[in-house]
């Protein structure tokens, strides 16, 4: 009796206990998740606006420098290189020589000018010996000036024989027919086509040099015939460079090219760059993104508030640091830091648009 006792006990305190215990963790269950002084300052909060829904162009292109503000250095006459003083890429200032030129056409200018300045000094001694002899009574008025007039055409002769060598490049103390190229501005090479033993034909119309300040470049951007509606004069775009990830540029579309790449098929636009710090260089390669703004309008939030689970999208909608839920939306689509809603969310809604997984994973895991 008293064993059947015991044991009736030991078994209604294992009950009372266990109920206990249920109650407890039933307790526990309800009670609501809140926000703890810690996460409040981890988290940012942001209400659901209606935005107009920019539509986004993602183009390929290529650094370039300006074309309305360069110089281009033709050979003055045919010839061979002698020397060429500078490089590709290299910084040059104004009057610096580019490259010497050993030319035939030179080598006669100077022959000629050796001649021009023997019949100078000839046509010089005449005139004064006319001189002499007219204000001595001997010789005619006439005559003197007939020595005058020929002086003059010889100095004449000379004189535009001397600036001719000076336009192309020569001098006087240049040996062997020889003419130097210099730099009109200060500036960057940013062609260059000769190197030393090159022969210059005296028909060739190809430029030696290219020489840019590169203050100011150009990005042209490849345009398929899918994207050429969408695109025109005016529209915002960002820049991204491989060597700077990180920094954008942001500019317009200026111009438009009114024909296709007959090699690649693409449409051509052009956009100017200010590069005060020489950072964009002609050559790179550019990743532009062309921003404008549809008619339609979509309620809008930061990217970083949508959760991605597999494919599917959420946001963890806020009402107070008692009262979160994770909400299931659709995505209409995402355009750089702004993703416009479809449905799932109400404009005016506040949303986690900082470490919503981590509170996702605490809400969904309930």
């Amino acid at each position: 009796m008293k064993r059947f006792s015991f044991l009736t006990l030991f078994f209604l305190l294992c009950i009372f206990y266990s109920c206990k215990q249920k109650n407890t963790d039933s307790d526990a269950t309800q009670q609501p998740f809140c926000l703890s002084d810690t996460m409040q300052h981890m988290i940012a909060i942001d209400s659901a606006g209606l935005c107009k829904i920019q539509d986004e162009i993602h183009l390929t292109g290529e650094v370039n420098f300006d074309d309305n503000n360069v110089v281009k250095i033709f050979p003055r006459s045919g010839g061979q290189v002698v020397e060429c003083k500078v490089s590709l890429g290299d910084k040059v200032e104004a009057g610096q020589t580019l490259a010497v030129i050993k030319s035939a056409d030179i080598a006669g200018n100077y022959a000629d000018l050796t001649q021009a300045n023997a019949d100078v000094a000839i046509a010089k001694r005449e005139l004064d010996n006319e001189s002499s002899l007219f204000n001595n009574g001997i010789a005619s008025e006439k005559d003197y000036e007939e020595a005058k007039d020929n002086y003059n055409k010889i100095l004449a002769e000379k004189t535009k024989l001397q600036s001719l060598i000076n336009i192309n490049g020569g001098n006087n103390t240049a040996s062997g027919g020889t003419y130097t190229l210099t730099s009109p501005i200060s500036g960057y090479i940013v062609e260059k086509n000769i190197n030393a033993g090159n022969f210059i034909r005296e028909d060739a119309g190809d430029n030696l040099f290219t020489i840019s300040n590169l203050k100011d470049v150009w990005v042209l951007a490849n345009v398929f015939e899918t994207d050429i509606p969408r695109i025109q004069n005016g529209l915002n775009v960002t820049i991204s460079t491989l060597a700077y990830p990180d920094k954008i540029y942001n500019g317009t579309i200026d111009k438009s090219s009114e024909v296709l790449d007959p090699v690649n098929k693409v449409m051509k636009v052009r956009v100017r760059l200010q590069n005060p710090g020489m950072e964009l260089k002609p050559g790179m390669f550019a990743n532009v993104v062309v921003t404008h703004e549809l008619d339609s309008t979509a309620v809008c939030i930061p990217s970083g508030a949508v959760v991605d689970d597999n494919g599917d999208k959420y946001v963890v909608v806020y009402n107070s640091n008692c009262d979160l839920k994770v909400q299931p939306v659709n995505i209409l689509q995402t355009t750089g830091n702004k993703t416009y809603i479809a449905s799932g969310l109400q404009r005016g809604q506040k949303v986690i648009t900082k470490n919503a997984i981590l509170l996702y994973s605490e809400l969904a895991g309930e």
